[in-house]
């Protein structure tokens, strides 16, 4: 876990403990779609037939996934990234006569700023 990574859990559990939904929020998506960049593709291998349940998975570790190591460069950038796509729906909410949603998501984009 980079520095990066651990401030946004900081905050995170800071915020749940503010009880400050938005950014409770925020962090949760924006960890979520860290997780989700670390995550490797899943090699499909031949699934054994012994055992009490054909297919199970066995062993110590068996379930264990491999992760990709980010850097902060890496999450600097995937944070961009949300930061980018919550101002995109905001003008796209505000076109469309949600201007009040459109606020919500432009708070939480200035929110982002301050990890980049």
């Amino acid at each position: 876990m980079t520095g990066l990574q651990a401030r946004l859990r900081a905050d995170l559990l800071t915020a749940r403990k503010a009880r400050d939904t938005a950014a409770t929020a925020v962090l949760r998506s924006t960890l979520a779609a860290i997780s989700n960049a670390e995550a490797l593709p899943v090699v499909e291998t031949a699934l054994s037939g012994d055992g009490p349940i054909a297919g199970a998975a066995t062993g110590v570790g068996a379930t264990e996934a491999a992760r990709r190591d980010l850097s902060d460069d890496d999450i600097r950038g995937i944070i961009s990234a949300e930061q980018t796509e919550r101002r995109a729906a905001a003008t796209d909410l505000e076109s469309h006569g949600a201007g009040e949603k459109a606020e919500q998501l432009r708070a939480e984009a200035e929110l982002l700023a301050a990890y980049l």
